[in-house]
Protein backbone atom coordinates (compact mmCIF):
# COMPACT_ATOMS: atom_id res chain seq x y z
CA UNK A 1 0.00 0.00 0.00
CA UNK A 2 1.45 3.31 -0.64
CA UNK A 3 0.70 6.22 1.39
CA UNK A 4 -0.74 3.97 4.10
CA UNK A 5 -1.53 5.07 7.42
CA UNK A 6 -1.97 2.95 10.65
CA UNK A 7 -5.18 3.93 13.06
CA UNK A 8 -6.15 3.07 16.60
CA UNK A 9 -9.49 2.54 15.89
CA UNK A 10 -12.61 2.60 19.08
CA UNK A 11 -16.14 2.70 18.86
CA UNK A 12 -18.78 5.17 20.25
CA UNK A 13 -21.89 3.70 20.09
CA UNK A 14 -22.78 2.68 16.67
CA UNK A 15 -20.01 4.45 15.33
CA UNK A 16 -16.70 3.07 14.21
CA UNK A 17 -13.69 5.56 14.30
CA UNK A 18 -9.99 5.93 14.25
CA UNK A 19 -7.08 8.40 15.36
CA UNK A 20 -3.86 8.19 13.70
CA UNK A 21 -1.61 5.97 16.05
CA UNK A 22 1.53 8.02 15.98
CA UNK A 23 -0.85 10.65 18.12
CA UNK A 24 -1.48 8.05 20.44
CA UNK A 25 0.74 6.95 23.88
CA UNK A 26 -1.50 4.44 24.98
CA UNK A 27 -4.74 3.03 25.84
CA UNK A 28 -6.07 2.03 29.89
CA UNK A 29 -9.12 1.24 31.12
CA UNK A 30 -10.92 4.02 32.77
CA UNK A 31 -9.59 5.00 36.33
CA UNK A 32 -11.94 6.69 38.75
CA UNK A 33 -11.42 10.79 37.54
CA UNK A 34 -11.64 13.85 39.64
CA UNK A 35 -14.22 15.73 38.69
CA UNK A 36 -13.45 19.13 37.71
CA UNK A 37 -16.04 22.20 39.12
CA UNK A 38 -17.25 24.41 36.55
CA UNK A 39 -15.62 22.73 33.45
CA UNK A 40 -17.42 22.40 30.22
CA UNK A 41 -19.71 19.40 29.96
CA UNK A 42 -17.34 17.56 27.59
CA UNK A 43 -14.37 17.20 30.26
CA UNK A 44 -15.51 14.36 32.73
CA UNK A 45 -12.74 14.76 34.79
CA UNK A 46 -9.06 15.12 35.54
CA UNK A 47 -6.30 11.65 35.67
CA UNK A 48 -2.92 11.32 37.33
CA UNK A 49 -0.73 9.56 34.54
CA UNK A 50 2.31 8.80 36.46
CA UNK A 51 2.46 11.97 38.21
CA UNK A 52 1.26 13.91 34.82
CA UNK A 53 -2.14 15.60 34.93
CA UNK A 54 -4.38 15.24 32.25
CA UNK A 55 -8.18 16.32 31.22
CA UNK A 56 -10.55 13.26 30.64
CA UNK A 57 -12.67 14.55 27.34
CA UNK A 58 -16.09 12.16 26.99
CA UNK A 59 -16.18 11.84 23.28
CA UNK A 60 -19.90 11.23 23.33
CA UNK A 61 -20.75 14.74 24.99
CA UNK A 62 -18.40 16.48 22.79
CA UNK A 63 -19.68 14.50 19.39
CA UNK A 64 -23.86 15.69 21.37
CA UNK A 65 -24.48 11.78 21.14
CA UNK A 66 -26.80 10.11 23.62
CA UNK A 67 -25.04 9.44 27.17
CA UNK A 68 -24.84 5.57 27.53
CA UNK A 69 -27.25 3.75 29.25
CA UNK A 70 -24.82 2.36 31.72
CA UNK A 71 -23.99 5.52 34.12
CA UNK A 72 -20.48 6.55 34.73
CA UNK A 73 -16.99 5.48 33.73
CA UNK A 74 -16.71 1.94 34.60
CA UNK A 75 -15.64 -0.84 31.45
CA UNK A 76 -14.60 2.45 29.19
CA UNK A 77 -11.49 3.32 27.72
CA UNK A 78 -8.93 6.06 27.32
CA UNK A 79 -7.07 6.85 24.45
CA UNK A 80 -3.82 9.04 25.51
CA UNK A 81 -2.77 11.39 22.90
CA UNK A 82 -0.36 13.46 22.60
CA UNK A 83 0.14 16.10 19.73
CA UNK A 84 2.95 18.61 19.51
CA UNK A 85 0.48 21.18 21.43
CA UNK A 86 -2.17 19.00 23.24
CA UNK A 87 -2.12 16.49 25.87
CA UNK A 88 -5.61 14.40 26.84
CA UNK A 89 -7.67 11.62 27.30
CA UNK A 90 -10.33 10.47 25.39
CA UNK A 91 -13.37 8.52 26.68
CA UNK A 92 -14.57 5.66 24.45
CA UNK A 93 -16.75 3.03 24.61
CA UNK A 94 -14.37 0.29 23.57
CA UNK A 95 -10.93 0.31 22.03
CA UNK A 96 -10.52 -2.19 18.37
CA UNK A 97 -7.56 -2.86 16.54
CA UNK A 98 -5.13 -0.83 14.82
CA UNK A 99 -6.00 -1.19 11.19
CA UNK A 100 -3.79 -0.04 7.70
CA UNK A 101 -5.36 2.11 5.76
CA UNK A 102 -4.72 4.13 2.39
CA UNK A 103 -5.36 6.75 0.48
CA UNK A 104 -7.50 5.02 -2.10
CA UNK A 105 -10.40 4.27 0.45
CA UNK A 106 -10.26 8.21 1.87
CA UNK A 107 -12.59 10.52 1.29
CA UNK A 108 -13.72 14.07 2.37
CA UNK A 109 -16.42 14.27 5.19
CA UNK A 110 -19.50 13.82 3.78
CA UNK A 111 -22.27 17.04 3.90
CA UNK A 112 -24.63 15.45 6.27
CA UNK A 113 -22.11 15.07 8.74
CA UNK A 114 -23.64 18.14 12.06
CA UNK A 115 -21.80 20.82 12.01
CA UNK A 116 -20.73 20.50 15.83
CA UNK A 117 -18.76 17.26 14.55
CA UNK A 118 -17.25 18.40 11.53
CA UNK A 119 -14.00 19.99 12.88
CA UNK A 120 -13.30 16.91 14.28
CA UNK A 121 -13.53 14.23 11.51
CA UNK A 122 -10.75 14.90 8.84
CA UNK A 123 -12.89 12.39 6.87
CA UNK A 124 -13.75 8.38 6.43
CA UNK A 125 -12.51 5.08 5.33
CA UNK A 126 -14.72 3.08 3.57
CA UNK A 127 -14.12 -0.43 4.64
CA UNK A 128 -15.44 -4.01 3.57
CA UNK A 129 -18.70 -3.69 5.97
CA UNK A 130 -18.65 -0.20 7.67
CA UNK A 131 -17.37 3.35 7.61
CA UNK A 132 -13.91 4.43 9.75
CA UNK A 133 -14.66 7.95 10.45
CA UNK A 134 -10.98 9.48 10.90
CA UNK A 135 -10.41 11.77 14.29
CA UNK A 136 -8.10 14.79 14.05
CA UNK A 137 -6.69 14.36 17.24
CA UNK A 138 -5.30 18.07 17.44
CA UNK A 139 -8.67 19.50 16.95
CA UNK A 140 -10.33 16.25 19.52
CA UNK A 141 -8.17 17.02 22.10
CA UNK A 142 -7.55 20.50 22.03
CA UNK A 143 -10.65 21.16 24.59
CA UNK A 144 -8.77 20.17 26.90
CA UNK A 145 -6.23 23.33 27.28
CA UNK A 146 -9.04 25.07 29.09
CA UNK A 147 -9.73 23.54 32.43
CA UNK A 148 -7.48 24.57 35.31
CA UNK A 149 -6.65 23.32 38.83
Amino acid sequence: MDNSIQLCTFRLGSLHLGIDVLSVQEVIKCPALTPVPLAPAEIEGLLNLRGQILSAIDLRRQFRLPDDADEGTEGKMLIIVRTRTVEAALLVDSVGDVLDVSDDTFEETAANVPACVRPYIKGVHKLERTLLHVLDAEATASLSSTPTL
